[in-house]
């Protein structure tokens, strides 16, 4: 069965890109179109509740908080089935090369906050971030841009005052001068999960997790090809790529909901003391969050 599968295009795709080069789908009989979205995780929800894509790959806040966030009568068109990466994630928090005014995370309360798109990991952890350091005001305003090359565009120029980005990912523009990290915020919670369709057969969703669980043992195994496919294929320097290796942890088991507390339980608290939540029934959550552990 042919399956569209939406996925980031930054080095955590590399296992799911080791799934697809090196056969681990084609062994499992499953024909995976893989599809980046680099605007990110909101759009993936996008697509994933217009019946574009079969299973994604991204931000458990995100897809928890699309959750949440469904109209009330109506039921959520994806379920989050398993963690891919159980290590959180860590945001870099950037603002405009020239902008002396702002010198650390304090200076942001209040300002505008750029985003890929609302209800996405960037708008959603800024959120965690004026929790995390008491902002006493809103912020602003949340310019809507769409990808990550227009975030950075917007800091410079002054449509936004700072963005929320994977540190890695940042690095090199931080490296070279175009724009200035102001700080980071770790996000609370096992970082990256896999979504699939409520209605995709179970039986042909666990011959791709198979394949992707295949792939992150190919990932560990293997991680001096690893750090070359990245900075082959992502735009990663070597030593960034090799740095974030030692970082990262990804799940065994794909099919498999890891720390289901902090996902749920964890990720509802914070996100609803945010004020981003419009349903925070945890029982609604939970049941619509996992359709059952798989192993493979």
């Amino acid at each position: 069965m042919a399956l569209k599968v939406g996925f980031i295009p930054e080095h955590f795709a590399t296992p799911l890109c080791f799934a697809k080069t090196v056969g681990f789908f084609e062994d499992q009989g499953v024909e995976a179109e893989l599809i980046p979205y680099p605007s990110g995780s909101g759009h993936l929800i996008q697509s994933l509740n217009a019946g574009e894509l079969d299973i994604a790959i991204g931000l458990t806040e995100a897809f928890v908080r699309g959750i949440a966030d469904t109209e009330p009568g109506q039921k959520p068109q994806y379920q989050i089935a398993g963690t891919y990466v159980k290590s959180p994630l860590e945001w870099c928090v950037s603002t405009g090369a020239n902008r002396d005014d702002l010198q650390d995370l304090k200076a942001l309360d209040g300002r505008r906050i750029g985003v890929s798109r609302i209800g996405s990991g960037s708008h959603v952890m800024s959120y965690v971030m004026a929790l995390q350091l008491d902002f006493t005001k809103p912020f602003a305003d949340f310019p809507v841009l769409d990808n990550f090359d227009n975030l950075r565009a917007a800091v410079n120029s002054g449509d936004a005052d700072a963005f929320m980005w994977e540190y890695y990912t940042s690095k090199k523009y931080l490296d070279s001068g175009e724009i200035k990290m102001l700080g980071h915020v770790e996000s609370p919670w096992p970082s990256w999960v896999v979504v699939k369709r409520v209605d995709l057969d179970l039986g042909v969703f666990g011959r791709f997790v198979f394949a992707i669980n295949s792939g992150i043992d190919y990932f560990n195994k293997n991680p001096d090809e690893a750090v070359r496919f990245i900075t082959e294929n992502f735009g990663y320097s070597e030593e960034d790529a090799a740095s974030w290796f030692k970082t990262v942890k990804f799940h065994d088991n794909c099919g498999d909901i890891n720390d289901l507390h902090g996902v749920v339980t964890g990720t509802l608290h914070i996100l609803g003391t945010a004020g981003v939540l419009q349903n925070k029934d945890e029982v609604v959550i939970e049941e619509n969050l996992r359709v059952g552990t798989l192993t493979g």
